[in-house]
């Protein structure tokens, strides 16, 4: 066993950790919460990371997404995102996608994956991928942020969680702006629901939505209403 992963075990087994180097997961979305979840699965050891972002780093990225320094202001974040993998975990192989997400290269993106991570900041696209997720039989775990306040849902094809979610709510208006400790939890708890998934160990939040209030301490599970 690879001594880099040693301290994964007792929260996993080895034989868990060991089918961790086969499972492939696209993250869309490579800023603030993307980073933090390539920097996590990276380091656990998932075999097989696809990250797609169209977008380029800017000054106002310092302040909380984890890929982002001062000297690659202006690059490519799937290409910075690549970069910093090979600095954690040459074991992981890597495919870079620098495209905006659409219904036009969903499908193509994401096919062949066994997970996909919402690290979206568009409301539109998360809807899009939801979709595609749907039609190619791949669970999806979204996160969002806002100032204090997050939340975690995974969705598997057919739940169509989106729908309740945003049910009131198609654009996106973040006058709350985002922090550095926010990203960084809610990609945590994308990360745990990744894994759960992949080795269908413990609880996910199916059918669910975590929502976090760190401001006042708050953290609720509000249960998804599926009989209609």
């Amino acid at each position: 066993m690879d001594k880099r992963y040693e301290r994964n075990i007792g929260t996993l087994t080895k034989s868990e950790n060991d089918k961790l180097k086969d499972f492939k997961v696209c993250i869309v979305g490579c800023g603030g919460l993307g980073g933090y979840v390539i920097e996590m699965l990276s380091r656990i050891g998932i075999g097989y990371l696809k990250l797609v972002d169209e977008d380029i780093f800017d000054v106002s990225n310092l302040n909380r997404q984890i890929l982002c320094n001062e000297n690659n202001i202006g690059q490519n974040k799937v290409i910075e995102a690549k970069e910093r993998i090979k600095l954690i975990n040459n074991n992981v192989n890597i495919d870079i996608v620098s495209e905006h997400l659409d219904s036009n290269n969903c499908e193509k993106i994401i096919n062949n994956c066994h997970v996909v991570i919402d690290a979206l900041d568009n409301i539109k696209t998360r809807f899009v991928l939801q979709k595609y997720c749907e039609t190619l039989n791949i669970p999806l775990i979204h996160g969002a942020i806002s100032g204090w306040y997050g939340q975690v849902s995974t969705i598997y094809p057919g739940d169509n969680n989106l729908e309740d979610i945003y049910k009131y709510k198609k654009e996106i208006d973040n006058k709350l702006g985002n922090p550095s400790f926010t990203p960084g939890l809610v990609a945590s708890i994308q990360v745990s629901e990744t894994i759960k998934v992949l080795l269908n160990k413990g609880e996910i939040l199916r059918n669910k939505v975590l929502f976090i209030d760190l401001l006042y301490g708050e953290y609720n599970i509000i249960e998804m209403d599926k009989t209609y």
